[in-house]
C-alpha cells in the first residue's frame, strides 16, 4: 500500500529556517521530520512513498538521492537506515494540496486505496487499524480525526467574573483534520490541478456521505512554526510519542 506525502508547501511560519530548506527537512534530533513521519510508516509495514515535491523540492531530492539507487525520480532509498521506495514527484511550485495529489493520479492507477499525508505532522496513530476502519466502511475516504492543543492558556471564570482556575494550553474537545488519509481511486474524480484537498474535494466527499472520521485521541502534532520545531525537538529528547519503531532503529 502506497504512501503520499504532500511536501511541496512553503514554511512561511518557520522564520529564517523556513528560507533555506523546505519544511519536511527542517530537523528533529538531527533528522528532518519527514524521516520521522517515514518512519511511522515503515515501522507499521508501509514502505512505498511517493513524495510531491514543490518548495525547494530540489533540496528533498538530494537529501534521498545522496544514499540511493535508481532513475526517473524512482529510488530504492537507505537514508539513516530508513529502508523504502521512494518515487520523488515535482508537482509544481505553488500549486495546492489537490492539485499535487492530482499529479501523481497516474503512480496510483493500480492501487485499490492509498495513505496521504502532510510533511510536517507527526502522531502515534495506528495505521493498520486506520485501514482496518476504512475497509470496514466501504466509503471512499477517511480522515484522522484529533484532538488540538489550544494555542492559549485558558481560563475558567465565575458568574460574577471572577476567576476560578488557569488551565495551561489544555487539549480541546473539538476535532480537527490530523492528515493520515485513507482514500479509494475515486477521490481523483473529485480532483482537478488547481483543487484544494481540504475544502471542495474533500466537501463533497462529505455532502455524499462518502467521508469518514477514524477518531484517534493519542498523540499528534504539526510542525507548523518554529515555536513547533523547538517543541517537538525537546519532546524528541524526553519521550518522542510518535517514536514507535523499535529503539534498535534509531
Amino acid at each position: 500500500m502506497k504512501t503520499v506525502i504532500l511536501c511541496g508547501g512553503r514554511g512561511t511560519r518557520l522564520d529564517e529556517m523556513g528560507k533555506l530548506v523546505p519544511k519536511s527537512l527542517v530537523p528533529i534530533g538531527g533528522r528532518p521530520v519527514i524521516w520521522h513521519l517515514m518512519r511511522i510508516f515503515a515501522s507499521q509495514g508501509f514502505c512505498d512513498f511517493i513524495l510531491c515535491l514543490g518548495y525547494l523540492g530540489e533540496k528533498i531530492s538530494d537529501y534521498f538521492s545522496a544514499n540511493s539507487v535508481g532513475s526517473d525520480g524512482r529510488l530504492e532509498a537507505n537514508c539513516d537506515g530508513l529502508e523504502c521506495r521512494v518515487t520523488l514527484v515535482d508537482t509544481g511550485l505553488d500549486t495546492n494540496t489537490g492539485g499535487r495529489l492530482k499529479a501523481v493520479q497516474g503512480d496510483l492507477e493500480n492501487e485499490d486505496a492509498f495513505f496521504v499525508t502532510y510533511g510536517d505532522g507527526l502522531s502515534d496513530v495506528g495505521l493498520k487499524a486506520l485501514v482496518e476502519f476504512h475497509r470496514s466502511h466501504g466509503k471512499s475516504a477517511t480522515l484522522t480525526a484529533v484532538h488540538p492543543v489550544s494555542n492559549f492558556g485558558l481560563i475558567e471564570l465565575g458568574d460574577d467574573g471572577s476567576v476560578k482556575h488557569f488551565r495551561e494550553k489544555p487539549i480541546l474537545r473539538e476535532w480537527i483534520n490530523g492528515g493520515f488519509f485513507v482514500f479509494q481511486n475515486a477521490i481523483f474524480d473529485h480532483l482537478h490541478p488547481d483543487s484544494v484537498l481540504e475544502r471542495e474535494p474533500l466537501e463533497s466527499l462529505a455532502r455524499k456521505g462518502e467521508l469518514m472520521a477514524y477518531r484517534h485521541s493519542g498523540f499528534w502534532k504539526c510542525m507548523d512554526t518554529y515555536k513547533d520545531n523547538l517543541e517537538m525537538n525537546e519532546l524528541w529528547e524526553t519521550e518522542a510519542p510518535w517514536k514507535v519503531w523499535p529503539d534498535d532503529h534509531e
